[in-house]
């Protein structure tokens, strides 16, 4: 009889078939996939009972079931504001960017020559937030508004003159703002100071200027900025981008660093994320500047390109010397952003601007004409309202008529405009606060009403005068101009992407499909929680899912970065400590092997380091840890490990490691990166960890998206959980918000509670066995070719392999830069260079790719080495090869003149299956050193390309 059941979900993110499963088993000397977690995987760490999560469900009943939770948000009118505002992303962006998995699931752009769509892309997006601040270097994102004035914070107190230890922070800056900097602050010892900057400011080393302010009021900071200077003080103004269409730019006002939100840029509220948050700074400052950050330089054919600049300053580099831990980036957010700029163009942005300031202007007037006091005269698109004693009354009034206003206390109502205000919102609002029916006439108001905006600040310098904001007004033209970025790279719709410590797995279309449902998108963060019952419960029910799977007891979505949940995770430990009466522990110990994050987050939050040595197979030295723990024993706060450890190997030891820091009093941070290899079979909570964080980037499915976003939970046992992060408008906690939204990217969770509802708990143990089996099987095929660095019981890895081609490099000359290089000539991206070892490649295959494509990427490796091998010989000229030369462009191989003492066909096709469907990349080898010397972080001109 025919089986009319749907094959389950797992056999479809899953890559092998079990016929493929079989055939991979047998070459690694299997004979089950039991058997081999059996030998790869320590028995002591080992979870003796399954997972108890749902039973799996198929595509359609997962779609079901979230369109179920959907239906219980309402979707009302926001006119709340606080930094999130609704606006129209535009269709063909929607569609072909968000939507797009040649966008979404693109890598962090580290290998530039397969990247340049996407770093084209963002160095829009540099353009545009450098054009509107009026400051000449802008970084590629940050993560929200809250953390990226914390950044500026940090910032400020490097750079600046002044040796005092107090920031003050403008009264009128966004709640949330101020929320996030004293997190922040407290552990670093900085004094925040609330001030109305109207009057003498005190000694400071920075101001943060909320511009315009959160009450909607627009000033002029220009003597706040001059008193700040003159003290030695460096001054930060969190901006509106949209009203720096209209108003003075920071830059033209004395700022030294520009922050804010791009998320009224055409991406949606998400119920508070993702959005991409900016900085730009002035000159002198950009070698200090946290993140990423995209520059142009030279290719081999001294044409430009794009690349990240500054490269050193990312953490894994600077370890505990790092001034930020940001290692994820919101780039996909950025991009939408940088494009719906690009589609708009200056004068697209400017009507919009106009028409949101029209209508506050002539709501303002409506209030007033009905003896409503509005506080502020000067505003751009909040208009702040004083009703003795009725605010509530009115918030509630215009609930009833599907709007959402701000009660910022009992005397006063926010309302706040914004792209899709229209006359009808205003009527509704005008209603709520008791304006009669006869005053309305909104279209007359239109027409008469004047800008509230001041004089000396009405903008008047140009800005995205580049062509590209003004060569795609159409939708043709906008169509054409991303699909011609996309082709530029490649992405996991493209090719395996073998990172290791990275985790590049299927993102599903069913697990993507709700986050641009109006139902969710459509939230905003602070909407009154009975509106977003259904988010609350996916977020309930996902935090639970999770503490399941890590054997922890309680888990917070907040940190919308694995950086942030490190971070989270290190302030609940500090709080522990101090609750206890042990304020003195301070003393972090971090292992030489760990993710550089580690040691930056410590330090973030008021730890000490002390490095643990480890052993020549790359795990902890016992001995070390052991002397490191007597010696510091009465301060030690916490050791971080990762687990499995950044070497690709399940340490044995881990047991024993948590019982000596328990033992000393400490607490055992596991580091989540390596999940992907622990799901189902073990847990870090029940193994003797305290807390984790989780990459729901990397094992729960969100796609990198370019670079981000990104989502780190963080989960903690039962005495750590009353120092979860809070956040000042949802609840109270000992330990502050990490980051601006209560939820951090709820947008997006919707993709991870779709992953582990279709996957159940038998599904999430085969993801992660077929991991463990696809690495055993990629070292086992390369280790004839390259060393296998190192290993575990059995000669077996985790889910990730360290390839070692040092004494390669010594022996030929060829370098890891070189093999990297020429595998974008057989369509790949590069594994790992260089981390955590120099001179090797790791190599995570993942459990999504089939045995077709980790074989093409086997003999792409073999090939190459092959190619060393006549380096070695002398049958290729050690300076002149395919290799040295990698990659080879379109350009190059049909050039009138082949100068190479190999073939054209060598170059382009090494191996046959390249003639169907062949990746040409857009430029040769990039000169970083180049980049570094000659920065340029913006839309270079025409001419550059032309030359």
């Amino acid at each position: 009889m025919t089986d009319l059941t749907a094959p389950p979900f797992s056999s479809r993110h899953i890559g092998p078939s079990e016929s493929e499963q079989q055939r991979m088993l047998e070459a690694v000397g299997f004979e089950s996939v039991a058997d081999l977690v059996a030998v790869a995987v320590p028995e002591a760490i080992r979870a003796k009972d399954s997972l108890k999560l749902p039973a799996a469900i198929g595509e359609a009943e997962a779609i079901a079931e979230l369109r179920a939770l959907a239906g219980r948000n309402r979707v009302l009118t926001s006119m709340i504001g606080l930094g999130y505002y609704d606006t129209v992303t535009p269709a063909v962006i929607r569609r072909n960017l968000l939507e797009n998995p040649g966008w979404y699931t693109a890598y962090t752009p580290y290998q530039p020559e397969i990247s340049q769509g996407r770093l084209e892309a963002l160095l829009n997006f540099q353009t545009v937030v450098s054009d509107l601040t009026g400051l000449p270097v802008a970084g590629a994102s940050l993560l929200d508004e809250g953390t990226a004035a914390a950044e500026a914070m940090t910032l400020a107190r490097r750079a600046g003159k002044s040796k005092s230890s107090v920031f003050v922070v403008d009264a009128d800056a966004l709640p949330q703002t101020k929320a996030v900097l004293a997190t922040r602050a407290e552990p670093l010892g900085i004094t925040l100071v609330e001030h109305s900057l109207d009057g003498e400011l005190p000694e400071c080393f920075g101001v943060l200027v909320q511009y315009p302010g959160a009450s909607g009021r627009v000033r002029d900071f220009r003597a706040v900025a001059a008193a700040a200077h003159e003290a030695g003080a460096l001054v930060v103004a969190a901006a509106d981008l949209l009203a720096l269409t209209l108003v003075a730019a920071p830059g033209e006002l004395g700022a030294d660093i520009a922050i804010g939100s791009s998320q009224r840029f055409g991406v949606s509220f998400g119920f508070g994320g993702p959005h991409a948050a900016y900085m730009s700074v002035r000159e002198g400052l950009q070698r200090q500047l946290p993140g990423r950050l995209v520059g142009v330089s030279v290719d081999a054919d001294g044409g430009p390109a794009y690349r990240l600049a500054l490269q050193t300053r990312e953490q894994h580099i600077r370890r505990e010397k790092a001034t930020s831990n940001i290692c994820t980036a919101q780039v996909l957010l950025a991009v939408i952003a940088g494009m719906y700029a690009v589609y708009h163009g200056p004068e697209g942005l400017r009507r919009i601007a106009h028409r949101v300031h029209r209508y506050a202007v002539v709501l303002a007037g409506g209030l007033r004409r009905a003896g409503v006091e509005v506080v502020h005269d000067e505003f751009f698109d909040t208009v702040l309202a004083r009703v003795p004693g009725r605010a509530a009354e009115v918030v509630a009034a215009a609930a009833e008529r599907g709007v959402n206003l701000w009660q910022a206390d009992a005397d006063h109502v926010s309302v706040a405009c914004d792209e899709k205000t229209g006359a009808a919102e205003i009527a509704k609002v005008w209603a709520a606060f008791g304006v009669p029916a006869a005053d309305v006439n909104i279209d007359g108001d239109i027409e008469g009403a004047s800008d509230a905006l001041p004089h000396t600040l009405v903008r008047e310098s140009d800005y995205l005068t580049h062509p590209v904001f003004h060569q795609h007004r159409s939708e043709t033209a906008m169509l054409r101009y991303l699909r011609k970025l996309q082709d530029k790279d490649i992405a996991l719709d493209r090719s395996m992407i073998p990172l290791g410590s990275c985790t590049m797995k299927l993102n599903a279309t069913t697990e993507m499909e709700p986050i641009t449902w109006p139902e969710f998108a459509a939230i905003h963060p602070y909407a009154p929680e009975e509106q977003a019952e259904g988010y609350r419960e996916l977020i309930g029910t996902l935090e639970g899912w999770l503490a399941e799977v890590t054997g922890y007891d309680a888990v917070s979505i907040q940190p919308n970065a694995g950086s942030q949940g490190e971070f989270a995770g290190l302030l609940a430990i500090r709080a522990y400590h101090r609750a206890n009466g042990q304020g003195e522990r301070d003393v972090c110990l971090i292992p030489s092997s760990a993710h550089g994050t580690n040691a930056a987050s410590a330090v973030m939050a008021g730890m000490r380091v002390v490095v643990v040595a480890c052993d020549e197979n790359g795990n902890v030295d016992l001995a070390d840890l052991d002397a490191k723990i007597a010696k510091h024993r009465d301060a030690l706060a916490a050791i971080m490990v990762t687990y499995p450890s950044t070497h690709g190997v399940y340490e044995e030891t881990v047991t024993e490691i948590c019982e000596k820091v328990h033992e000393a009093g400490g607490q055992v941070y596991v580091d989540g990166a390596n999940l992907n290899a622990l799901v189902g079979l073990a847990k870090p909570g029940a193994f003797g960890a305290d807390v984790s964080h989780l990459n729901l980037h990397k094992t729960f499915c969100i796609p990198h998206g370019g670079g981000g976003p990104g989502v780190g939970p963080v989960a903690v046992r039962a005495h750590l959980a009353d120092y979860l992060p809070g956040h000042p408008l949802r609840d109270g906690s000992p330990v502050g918000p990490v980051s601006a939204a209560p939820y951090g990217s709820a947008g997006i969770l919707p993709i991870s509670w779709a992953y582990v509802r279709m996957m159940g708990g038998e599904g999430l143990k085969a993801a992660t066995e077929q991991a463990i089996l696809s690495a055993n099987y990629l070292a086992r095929r390369l280790a004839p070719h390259y060393p296998v660095l190192y290993t575990g019981r059995g000669g077996l890895v985790a889910h990730e392999c360290i390839i070692d081609l040092r004494q390669i490099t010594k022996e030929t000359g060829v370098t890891v830069d070189d093999v990297a290089k020429r595998l974008i000539d057989y369509g790949f991206h590069a594994p790992t260079m260089s981390f955590p070892v120099a001179g090797t490649l790791m190599i995570e295959p993942t459990e999504s790719e089939d045995l077709g494509e980790l074989d093409r990427f086997v003999d792409a490796m073999i090939a190459i080495r092959g190619e060393i091998a006549k380096v070695a010989s002398g049958d290729y000229d050690k300076a002149d090869n395919p290799l040295r030369n990698a990659p080879h462009t379109a350009a190059a191989v049909t050039a009138d003149e082949w100068p190479h003492p190999y073939t054209r066909s060598e170059a382009a096709y090494p191996v046959p299956s390249l003639r169907d469907g062949k990746y040409w990349v857009p430029v040769r080898r990039i000169d970083q050193a180049y980049g570094d010397r000659n920065l340029v972080c913006s839309c270079p001109p025409l001419e550059a390309y032309e030359d």
